[in-house]
């Protein structure tokens, strides 16, 4: 059975990330540069990453992912290996480095850092030699992941690289050799995958074990061999998603913005399916984000906190249990009796009858995901009532039904691969 490494875990715990897509596009409203772009052009009036950091941690994100290089192949860092980079813009007279003041943000409000480098590069020149541009690449991983600190992420975006071959295998142990901690996304030797879409839509269920290289993998160009042939795999999932239609701001999709119930319903679909989700907004020409934005996604992060910051019941495995006003959940004997009962159960119960719709179910995942499917089942009166029926739970399972008053709810395992183990329960009323 496949199982996570720790940095794998750590990365899944994280659950809600800011992506921040900055750069020359930004001030020509486009998309994908061309790499013609004058670097002249880069030169925000106001650059404020604390205020994205401040309004990510707010919402309840815990980490924060920026365009270091983009397919244009501008570098938003004072590189030496090109000068198609900030020192060749006027921000700061030459001198500016927006990679250090976006990390250095995410660190004074608690996030964890992932950076962006584009492997694809319209812009230099090198680029058609492969061997050559190997190293331009490699020279520009290596100064990210030795100036800036610890990162959670190295996000490796193959948009534009299809028929390309890297050098991931020299690529991929620099990264583990610089910064072991940092999960790799996407390409090379990937610790964890695209979900498939840019909607920030999960399948249900999504399972964490990758089987077959071919249940992922399209372009086998874009992994190291050895990553190819060694399947199955754990790689959970992350859902990108952009809170305007464009991932960097411009002028034209202003009326795009998705609504706070389109937003919640993302975190429903992503988060609440075991996945991580990664919610974009593209700072505008001042390098803020607008007010518009900033209000949408405080309000996603207050009907967030009003649905599920206070539930009506949880047990957590190893620690007391939880109160929510006088309800009283009950206990951690209900983790004990399900792992030593053949037929595995799980039960929380109250002191009187509750109004409950929704259930939270977290799976301990140290040894890997066990629970195959489950059935919610809730106390009304005197008989149990079956209220959901789910497979995949892992990291995070968001179940909703409809309002019934209980006295009692569990999760009853139908199938599972050996025993089933859960580290959280928790019921609430939304």
């Amino acid at each position: 059975m496949a199982a996570p490494l720790p940095r794998q875990l750590t990365f899944q715990d994280l659950e809600f990330g800011l992506f921040c897509h900055f750069g020359p596009n930004t001030f020509l409203d486009q998309e994908w540069g061309t790499g013609a772009e004058d670097p002249a052009i880069v030169n925000p009036t106001d650059f404020d990453p604390r205020q994205w950091a401040r309004a990510a941690r707010e919402t309840g994100m815990r980490y924060l992912v920026f365009t270091a290089k983009h397919h244009d192949g501008f570098c938003n860092w004072p590189t030496d290996t090109t000068d198609h980079c900030l020192k060749s813009s006027p921000y700061q007279g030459g001198k500016g480095d927006l990679v250090e003041q976006v990390a250095e943000a995410a660190r004074a409000e608690g996030l964890a850092l992932g950076l962006y480098l584009s492997p694809w590069d319209r812009h230099d020149p090198r680029y058609p030699d492969p061997a050559a541009y190997d190293e331009v690449y490699l020279a520009q991983w290596r100064e990210l992941l030795t100036r800036y600190g610890p990162l959670c992420c190295c996000w490796l975006d193959g948009a534009g690289s299809e028929g390309r071959v890297y050098a991931w295998p020299r690529i991929i142990a620099q990264i583990r050799e610089l910064q072991p901690d940092a999960c790799v996304f996407s390409m090379g030797e990937p610790d964890y995958r695209w979900v498939g879409n840019e909607d920030g839509l999960a399948p249900d269920p999504t399972w964490n074990v990758v089987p077959r290289p071919q249940d992922y993998l399209n372009h086998d160009q874009f992994f190291t061999r050895p990553f190819l042939e060694s399947f199955p795999h754990w790689m959970p999932a992350e859902c990108d998603a952009r809170i305007r239609a464009n991932w960097f701001w411009n002028t034209y999709d202003l009326p795009t913005l998705k609504s706070t119930e389109r937003l919640v319903d993302l975190y429903y679909k992503s988060v609440g399916r075991g996945c991580n989700l990664l919610l974009n907004i593209g700072p505008d020409t001042r390098g803020l984000i607008p007010d518009p934005d900033l209000a949408c996604l405080s309000e996603m992060g207050a009907e967030i906190r009003r649905r599920f910051g206070t539930p009506v019941g949880r047990a957590l495995r190893g620690a007391p249990s939880e109160r929510a006003g006088d309800v009283a959940p009950a206990l951690q004997s209900g983790f004990a009796a399900a792992e030593q009962a053949n037929t595995e159960s799980l039960e929380l119960t109250f002191p009187a009858p509750t109004p409950i719709n929704h259930v939270i179910l977290q799976e301990d995942l140290i040894q890997g995901e066990r629970v195959r499917e489950y059935i919610v089942q809730v106390l009304p009166h005197d008989r149990w009532e079956g209220v959901y029926v789910g497979t995949a739970i892992g990291h995070k399972k968001i179940d909703q039904f409809p309002t019934i008053a209980a006295e009692a709810v569990r999760v009853h395992f139908r199938q599972s691969d050996g025993k089933p183990k859960l580290k959280a329960l928790a019921a609430y009323c939304v």
